[in-house]
């Protein structure tokens, strides 16, 4: 599977998880700032830097929702296979 499509699916199973996932400039920040998961009035938001490159995009996506409980949600098999991955670079 192309990142492209990958980075897709993950946002896709993000949503199931009624995680947002916004990319916004981290860089106007002025702080060093990362792309991760918070909470803001009890929603769940996934900030992701839009200056990552997509294989990036998708790592630092997929190393959060490797964190959440996926068992009793539909993952497709390719994306639940690179989720499960304990080969990560």
């Amino acid at each position: 599977m192309k990142p492209t499509q990958l980075y897709l699916h993950l946002k896709e199973l993000a949503d199931k998880l009624d995680i947002a996932v916004a990319e916004q400039n981290l860089r106007v920040t002025g702080v060093n700032a990362k792309s991760g998961l918070c909470i803001v009035k009890d929603q769940k938001i996934f900030i992701m830097d839009k200056h990552l490159n997509v294989r990036e995009k998708v790592e630092t996506l997929a190393d959060c929702l490797r964190t959440l409980p996926l068992d009793d949600i539909y993952v497709m098999p390719a994306v639940r296979k690179y989720l499960d991955r304990s080969d990560r670079p």
